[in-house]
């Protein structure tokens, strides 16, 4: 697998995306790759950032986040939170590289990426394309941040090893790979956290990847999504006291 960042200029509050991408992307795009696109300059492109001095950060992960979990006491002016059926911290709001702006989850983000599939394929007649929204998470007990993926399209989210031997020809029961987040990882991991300025990446020779010439439907975006019930963190998320929103949640 390789995995290329593409660096490009500053992008600045309400440019027009597809004109970033026709900048940038034209002569790397190809059959069968994915394009990796950080949520970050989605969200400046869609202007959604709020200035600093119009709120507080802790009012706007209030207002922003689905749930957020009520403690006591809060060592680093972080909050756990849910958005978007994701448990990420401070409802995804981030304000490096901001500029003075608290920048915020893009909108519909499913919706863009099938939008940026459907421009691409078109314009550059590709039959099998990948796309996918990324943003930085952390692991419980570990340090430091990893990719996860908000939005794709273009290829199965998972790869199922259901039924396959596996060594020693026993059948294996439940494992299935996380496509979306292996290869967001990738992605974020070249792309930087800091100056680099490499916001989009290109994915190539990705293993396991099957490609589609529709959208995903809304039984595979469900796939990738599990409820706090079901999860195998459970016995933790279902013990905390959740601040909700009037908004669906996936328990």
């Amino acid at each position: 697998m390789h995995v290329k960042a593409i660096y490009t200029h500053r992008i600045e509050c309400g440019e027009v995306l597809e004109q970033v991408l026709d900048r940038y992307v034209s002569e790397l795009l190809g059959e069968e790759v994915v394009l990796a696109i950080t949520s970050k300059i989605i969200s400046i492109c869609q202007k959604q950032v709020v200035c600093k001095t119009a709120c507080s950060k802790e009012e706007l992960i209030k207002r922003e986040a689905d749930a957020i979990v009520d403690v006591d006491h809060n060592s680093y002016g972080i909050y756990l939170t849910i958005k978007d059926n994701i448990l990420i911290p401070s409802a995804g709001i981030d304000e490096s590289n901001g500029n003075e702006m608290y920048i915020l989850y893009p909108k519909d983000v499913q919706k863009t990426a099938l939008s940026i599939w459907n421009y691409l394929k078109t314009k550059h007649c590709i039959k099998h394309l990948g796309i996918l929204i990324t943003d930085s998470n952390v692991t419980p007990m570990r340090r430091g941040v990893t990719g996860v993926a908000l939005g794709w399209c273009g290829f199965e989210p998972l790869y199922s090893y259901i039924g396959k031997p596996d060594l020693y020809s026993e059948p294996l029961k439940v494992t299935q790979v996380n496509l979306l987040d292996a290869l967001a990882t990738s992605a974020v991991l070249v792309m930087g956290e800091g100056a680099e300025q490499t916001p989009m990446a290109i994915i190539s020779d990705a293993p396991k990847v099957h490609f589609l010439t529709r959208p995903p439907t809304t039984k595979e975006e469900k796939s990738v999504k599990i409820s706090m019930k079901k999860d195998l963190y459970s016995p933790l998320l279902m013990g905390a006291r959740w601040l909700k929103r009037n908004l669906k949640i996936c328990y």
